[in-house]
């Protein structure tokens, strides 16, 4: 049965009161600290009601919805002004790679419970040899016995310090280089061996953090595809990072932009004209996620990274001398400017994506590698 929007906006009207309330608006990148006990049980009762993972098949524990409506959920959603989630990486990430290429006892292991919210995953890609260089990853893995043991560092991983397990990208095959001998594994967090250290952020929040693992451990069939060849499942989890929940986070940034055009000095035109072009930026780059279904997601990351970060300028701008001024704690126009710093960074930075559509996209030459 057809999922419409009508019935996305009655359920969250009804259900999200009393104490579910009190979490509008809360958490999103820079702002997971926030009551994230709270969001959790929140996401829980979605789970419960059938409204987490709705992309996914029916025979896999989701709804099967079509391209249209997951549209309407994900911009009902955040037209709500509904907490942000918790479960991005198990939901939108890990989900769909275990259904495309996990073993049936991956597949029954582990996707009822992202589906219930009852784990919590994180991505162990990143390193600090190999952040946007992903194939230098230096993380290590032997088969002991029936288990791998894990060693190396991860950093820059987001929600490690709530997660229970992680898909790490690590080196199986002693002396490979590149792309080769990488494989891709599920690896629990609450082991001796994780240590989990937080990196603090310019906000004062650390929803990242460096991982290492000291002989960490994890069975011999935990992982994803054949032992080698994790770099296929790796780009294939990256390639669902994005996709079609942007357009909802495109719901959140028209907030953004209104609330900080209510701030701008109404005589200002040079502020005006630039408030004017990112609203008409803002309806291109939903032009685009909806033309492209979601589809090409360098191009969408370049977009919304480069947009966002210019509304954190724009709002310094509106709020004027005001926003050099900081009291006990930072405002929430001194923390999207702050924050958004990073966005041209992380989740692949502007010049990797730009490399991504000249190669893959264009099929202009490889960029020359050492």
């Amino acid at each position: 049965m057809a999922v419409t929007r009508s019935e996305i906006r009655r359920w969250l009207a009804e259900h999200l009161v009393g104490r579910f309330a009190e979490l509008k608006g809360l958490g999103g990148p820079g702002r997971e600290h926030e009551a994230f006990a709270e969001r959790l049980d929140w996401e829980r009762h979605l789970a419960a009601h059938g409204w987490t993972c709705p992309a996914w098949p029916v025979e896999h524990g989701g709804r099967g919805m079509t391209f249209d409506e997951q549209v309407a959920f994900h911009e009902e959603y955040a037209l709500a002004d509904a907490p942000a989630r918790v479960n991005h990486l198990g939901e939108n990430l890990l989900g769909p790679t275990l259904i495309d290429l996990g073993t049936a006892r991956q597949k029954a292991r582990f996707l009822p419970k992202i589906r219930a919210v009852e784990e919590l995953w994180c991505q162990g890609y990143s390193e600090p040899g190999a952040g946007s260089d992903l194939a230098a990853v230096a993380t290590s893995a032997r088969l002991v016995d029936d288990q791998w043991v894990i060693t190396g560092q991860k950093v820059w991983t987001s929600l490690a310090h709530v997660a229970d397990w992680c898909f790490v990208l690590a080196r199986t095959t002693p002396g490979a280089l590149g792309h080769k001998g990488l494989s891709y594994l599920l690896v629990p967090m609450r082991q001796p061996g994780v240590e989990v250290r937080p990196i603090r952020q310019l906000t004062g929040t650390a929803e990242f953090n460096e991982v290492f693992f000291d002989d960490a451990r994890t069975d011999k069939d935990l992982v994803v595809g054949e032992p080698g060849g994790g770099w296929a499942v790796a780009m294939a989890t990256l390639a669902y990072e994005r996709g079609v929940s942007t357009l909802g986070q495109q719901v959140g940034f028209r907030h953004e932009l209104d609330a900080v055009g209510a701030l701008a000095d109404p005589e200002d035109a040079v502020l005006q004209e630039q408030l004017a072009r990112a609203a008409v930026e803002l309806s291109v780059m939903r032009s685009h996620a909806l033309r492209t279904r979601g589809s090409d997601p360098s191009v969408s990351k370049l977009l919304w990274a480069g947009w966002h970060r210019r509304l954190g300028e724009l709002a310094m701008r509106a709020r004027g001398a005001e926003s050099m001024v900081m009291g006990d704690d930072l405002d929430q126009w001194q923390r999207l400017y702050l924050f958004s710093r990073a966005d041209t960074i992380y989740g692949g930075s502007d010049e990797i994506q730009r490399n991504i559509i000249a190669e893959r996209v264009l099929g202009l030459p490889r960029e020359a590698r050492g």
